[in-house]
């Protein structure tokens, strides 16, 4: 494990959203939260449960839409308007624009390692030899050589935890959205797979979201942005984020 100061204040963002709103009748999930996002980042949000977390980062993903606000997203092709875009365009950036790393993995058990790596490349239009190919790299790179071949069953959660995280980079997702992506692991477990997945995200100079309840998992993270009630009550950059 090494330490680096985030290089990132300068850089243009990524991810940049403005007063976001969206409520659950007399609820807010979220009630006016600006955020930024930028190259080589990453961002822990952090909160009681309730307190809107998993509804920002749905949001900011383009899963589901704010009733008010803006979250724009640059993209290979310009700046999009993720809150503007109907639903199939925003479908089209969950596949080409964002990775997704959840706490259960969502893998398809049905599938090995490498065909659940390669799923999303195939979506996107390659060939299965080349989405497989370029899914055994990604596999090999996070320590899963030679398990290619195996289910999901078949292998231990942070196994599983880095296929998910292998899947997440396969199609070059700028922004990686991680919701307790190691919730459901031991200690020592969780220290692998985080670092797994902070590497494999940074080193490329994207961007990482990770919502978490853990102050350790934080604590890697270059910021930590803190909800309470639906509002942003903190927003600290730490002075040498842990890899």
């Amino acid at each position: 494990m090494h330490t680096s100061a985030p290089q990132t204040a300068s850089a243009a963002p990524l991810l940049s959203a403005r007063a976001l709103t969206k409520s659950y009748g007399a609820t807010y999930a979220l009630a006016g939260v600006d955020i930024d996002l930028r190259p080589g980042e990453a961002v822990a949000i952090m909160g009681a449960s309730g307190s809107g977390k998993t509804t920002l980062l749905h949001v900011l993903a383009g899963i589901i839409a704010p009733d008010s606000g803006t979250v724009a997203l640059e993209t290979r092709a310009g700046l999009r308007l993720v809150h503007e875009l109907p639903d199939s365009e925003r479908s089209r950036l969950r596949r080409e624009e964002f990775g997704f790393v959840f706490q259960q993995g969502l893998l398809l058990p049905e599938l090995t390692a490498v065909e659940n790596v390669a799923l999303p490349l195939m979506l996107t239009g390659h060939a299965r030899a080349e989405a497989q190919e370029h899914a055994a790299r990604w596999l090999a790179t996070l320590g899963l050589a030679g398990m290619e071949n195996r289910r999901i069953g078949q292998l231990s959660g942070g196994q599983a935890q880095r296929v998910a995280i292998a899947r997440a980079q396969a199609t070059g997702a700028r922004v990686v959205f991680a919701d307790e992506p190691t919730g459901a692991l031991d200690s020592a477990t969780s220290v692998d797979v985080m670092t797994a997945l902070l590497n494999a995200t940074l080193d490329q100079g994207h961007a990482l979201v990770v919502v978490t309840h853990d102050p350790r998992v934080a604590a890697r993270c270059t910021r930590t942005v803190r909800l309470s009630d639906g509002k942003v009550v903190a927003d600290e950059t730490a002075t040498a984020a842990a890899r």
